[in-house]
């Protein structure tokens, strides 16, 4: 998986923290993430490029496409061909739904219908070689009445197999212990999303980074770390994203 050490698990990167570049050039940012140290990237789209010629500069690179992030729409019946023929052509085994509507899981009695859509979703892509999963958001670690969250309820009404792509960002900023919902649900963190508060990087701000690579590394199961950044800040995405990854080596990742 590229340029491991020891046993620290590989590094993609989110292309969407540097979309606008990837819009431009996606071929020379890839030429980039590369140099940075990356190992792979996660895609949220394909800037217009065909799979195989981004496979191909993958592949020149020594980069791995780690997953996806696929919109729940590709998964219907219309759609669900190309995208499976997409991933296959990219090397990508996890395709990861980032977001559904809010009225989705609002409430208890939406996330337990949610979580069979999701459990049906789930069964349709292992039939195919594929794993998908569902990206954390803010809203999914608020309580609902009961106590419980919607991010319990569709950890709890999936199997195993698929994955609670944790955000350490997200989770906080929803009132989350920054490590208690990869703890709570062994072997789900398949793939984690590693992400700063706002105006801060990867590996530094108020996140307890340590806590969250034991976890990972312990009891999440988790075979990527993935680095998303967002924030606005006196940096370029690009420049940003490298100072993502070089606080990450620093801490022996």
């Amino acid at each position: 998986m590229g340029h491991l050490r020891g046993m620290s698990l590989p590094i993609a990167l989110q292309l969407y923290s540097v979309r606008n570049d990837c819009q431009a050039d996606l071929f020379g940012v890839l030429k980039q993430v590369a140099a940075m140290g990356y190992n792979g990237v996660e895609f949220a789209g394909y800037y217009g490029h065909d799979p195989k010629e981004i496979k191909k500069a993958l592949d020149d690179l020594g980069l791995k496409a780690e997953g996806t992030h696929t919109p729940i729409g590709d998964f219907s019946d219309e759609n669900f061909e190309k995208m499976v023929e997409t991933h296959k052509t990219l090397g990508a085994e996890f395709a990861i739904i980032p977001w559904i509507p809010e009225d989705m899981r609002n409430s208890v009695d939406a996330a337990h219908l949610t979580a069979v859509k999701l459990t049906e979703l789930a069964s349709k892509v292992s039939e195919v070689g594929l794993r998908t999963g569902f990206h954390a958001h803010e809203g999914d670690m608020h309580p609902l009445p009961g106590g419980t969250t919607a991010w319990d309820i569709l950890a709890g009404g999936t199997p195993t197999s698929f994955i609670m792509q944790y955000d350490t960002a997200n989770g906080m900023s929803g009132g989350a212990d920054p490590v208690k919902p990869i703890l709570e649900w062994p072997g789900r963190a398949v793939s984690v999303h590693l992400k700063a508060e706002e105006s801060s990087y990867v590996g530094e701000g108020a996140i307890p980074w340590e806590e969250v690579f034991k976890a990972c590394e312990t009891i999440g199961g988790t075979q990527w770390y993935v680095v998303e950044h967002e924030a606005e800040s006196e940096l370029t995405p690009l420049e940003s994203v490298k100072r993502c990854i070089d606080n990450l080596r620093k801490l022996g990742k």
